[in-house]
């Protein structure tokens, strides 16, 4: 992500966040994707993404919480919402089984956050403390439940738009010139758009995202990393300290042992998958459910996209119901 793309955002960073962002922790995840491996592969719809690291998102976060609440607090526990992400990241929640609901990445924040000094002598300076920051949950505009927006699901959205090139930089920043603080149904900020036309375009815009990260490439890559981790942690390749460190160190560790060198290539060589109702001779076959996330934004004074829209609301039903029973193989 290029500062350009911050500047969607907000027009400079704070000095709050520039600091916070400073120290050890964040800087770890530079080199932490938000494609979860994906980009690692051979697959024409990631190997040529740019980089875009959990801290641009993490900053893009923040930066976006800063500009709808004007909260350093708030804003600063929206950049440390990821501090705990793993190397890979939502490919643990695989190693781990938690596949479907993907929240056991975000495990350790608060210890994360207590173990790095620099950041809590910075929290201190600030009056802050780490209370006030280790859960982004606590915030709604910071986050919400799905299916409504928030400033970490715009952020990867509007990210994820520019970097799979579904929408231009021009075309991303006129969907956040739309948005203001409105209230949801139960009483909760949430951020909405005024025009219903911009939220619509919006809404099937975050769809497409939602059915890539559902792609059949994207879950069999995401089970085979998962299990080649498995694999390297078993046999004593990598140790689960590895999992929190950076993608270059653990790449480094899989590549030098003969062990997991040979599965590292393949995985990188993935260029293709085959989708069958059962397995055939031939492949490693996985047949991998996987959560399924979609936005559905609220327009001021009119309520949500599915109500309004009623192609949206067909387009939705169609992504939700795909049963994702079919097996899987790449090549």
């Amino acid at each position: 992500m290029s500062m350009e793309h911050y500047r969607i955002y907000y027009k400079e960073i704070p000095a709050i966040l520039g600091e916070c962002a400073d120290t050890p922790c964040m800087q770890r995840l530079r080199n932490v994707g938000m494609n979860c491996g994906c980009e690692y592969t051979s697959f024409p719809r990631f190997c040529g993404l740019k980089p875009y690291s959990r801290f641009d998102h993490s900053l893009g976060a923040a930066l976006i919480v800063r500009h709808f609440t004007h909260d350093d607090r708030q804003a600063v526990a929206g950049l440390l919402h990821d501090v705990a992400t793993p190397v890979f990241a939502h490919v643990v929640d695989f190693l781990r089984g938690d596949y479907l609901v993907q929240e056991a990445t975000e495990d350790g924040t608060r210890a994360v956050i207590e173990g790095d000094a620099k950041l809590t002598g910075i929290l201190s300076a600030y009056g802050l403390e780490v209370d006030d920051v280790c859960d982004y949950h606590r915030y709604p505009v910071a986050d919400n439940d799905s299916p409504r927006l928030s400033a970490d699901r715009l952020e990867y959205t509007l990210g994820n738009l520019l970097n799979y090139r579904i929408r231009t930089l021009d075309e991303i920043g006129a969907f956040y010139a739309g948005l203001s603080v409105g209230t949801a149904e139960d009483g909760q900020p949430e951020l909405v758009f005024s025009d219903a036309k911009t939220a619509e375009d919006f809404a099937f815009a975050s769809l497409a995202c939602s059915k890539i990260y559902v792609s059949d490439e994207d879950r069999y890559a995401m089970q085979m990393l998962s299990e080649l981790l498995r694999f390297a942690l078993d046999c004593g390749v990598l140790a689960e300290a590895d999992l929190y460190t950076t993608e270059p160190e653990v790449i480094a560790k899989l590549t030098a042992d003969e062990r997991t060198a040979a599965a590292w290539k393949r995985y990188c060589a993935y260029r293709t998958t085959r989708r069958r109702p059962e397995p055939e001779d031939g492949g490693e076959w996985r047949r991998i459910p996987a959560k399924k996330r979609y936005i559905d934004p609220l327009i001021r004074g009119v309520g949500r996209v599915s109500a309004h829209s009623d192609a949206f609301r067909a387009a939705r039903d169609a992504f939700l119901s795909d049963p994702q029973t079919d097996w899987i193989a790449g090549e």
